[in-house]
């Protein structure tokens, strides 16, 4: 009887011991997956981040060789100009053709475009402020400011009054200048100071053109606006290049004394015959029909312009397994060398 009872209990324990294994084993199997799963999860993680690292690295090196084949192209233009009387920068040359996408051998594209950013208007001609008029309470503008009132005005949309184009013209002039006195409708520290959230004025040259969104009477659409046209390069601003400037920046310029822009139909007037004839010089340009009866007026508006240029923008883009990178680049070119001022990169 014991030896049966002590059998049966064997065997209870033998059954209680096997199910328990099966439970381990069945919680192990479990663990497992799940570990399983989840190294699988971190390698494709690991893996997608490890393929983003590349292609953006991919992308980034095709960019940077555009940056180079643009420096290049400056070069080439260099050389060629130096066998001219008079060098000039116009959009017939190698640097300024319109941009051709390169097919890549893995796929995608590569394209790049260079801008001339002398033919746009240098914010920071505004430092320098003009002394009053002879009479009483008479404004008195220098050529810069002048011709800035004009191209704020030439816009068109949204419409600007010349007296709201002078007051924007002054404040940027007061947030250029080292001191600290405002000049009339202009804006200094009591100013900014009053702004929710407070700042300074910088007192020193823009280092970007949205600087201008600080700047007191200034509007988001009248920065969107005028965006395309003004630039912050070279800091000591150098001649407004007419062999490349577009018709927008042309019709900021006219008769000293005379602040309203050139109509519209004079600006494409003067592209149209840049296109077909071309100015063989500055003279020829100023002595255009569109200024007739202005070249003697035309003294102070003529020392803002110029034909050749030193500083160029690059805008490079790639496309690689979908993605789409871009390079902005700001170039600067002084005789055969040609550097990266700043840069600026984005993707889509």
């Amino acid at each position: 009887m014991r030896s049966r009872r002590f059998r049966q209990a064997m065997a209870v324990g033998r059954d209680r011991q096997g199910g328990a294994a099966l439970v381990v084993a069945l919680l192990i199997f479990a663990l497992c997956t799940s570990l399983i799963v989840a190294m699988e999860g971190e390698s494709a993680r690991v893996y997608r981040r490890s393929a983003n690292i590349f292609l953006a690295e991919q992308a980034d090196a095709y960019l940077r060789g555009a940056e180079q084949l643009a420096s290049l192209a400056l070069i080439v233009d260099y050389d060629q100009d130096k066998g001219r009387e008079q060098p000039r920068d116009d959009l017939q040359e190698i640097w300024a053709q319109p941009p051709s996408p390169y097919p890549l051998e893995e796929g995608g594209w590569l394209q790049g475009s260079l801008e001339d950013l002398q033919g746009r208007f240098n914010l920071n001609a505004l430092a320098a402020q003009a002394a009053q008029g002879d009479a009483v309470g008479e404004p008195r503008f220098t050529a810069a400011q002048a011709q800035f009132i004009r191209l704020l005005q030439a816009l068109g949309e949204p419409a600007v009054s010349q007296q709201e184009a002078i007051a924007i013209t002054r404040a940027i002039g007061d947030w250029l200048d080292p001191d600290g006195n405002p000049a009339p409708d202009g804006a200094e520290d009591d100013y900014y100071f009053s702004q929710t959230p407070s700042y300074r004025a910088a007192n020193r040259p823009m280092a970007s053109t949205s600087e201008l969104r600080a700047v007191a009477n200034m509007t988001p659409e009248i920065y969107q606006a005028l965006q395309p046209w003004v630039t912050v390069w070279p800091e000591i601003p150098a001649g407004i290049n007419i062999h490349t400037a577009p018709a927008m920046v042309l019709r900021s310029i006219n008769a000293d004394n005379d602040l309203s822009p050139l109509s519209e139909g004079d600006g494409a007037a003067l592209v149209d015959y840049r296109e077909s004839t071309g100015f063989a010089n500055l003279e020829e340009f100023l002595e255009n029909p569109v200024f007739a009866d202005k070249a003697e007026q035309m003294e102070q508006a003529k020392t803002l312009l110029g034909e050749s240029s030193g500083y160029f923008l690059l805008r490079a883009q790639v496309e690689v397994a979908d993605r789409n990178m871009r390079l902005y680049s700001v170039l600067e070119r002084r005789n055969r060398q040609v550097m990266a001022l700043a840069r600026a990169s984005g993707s889509l």
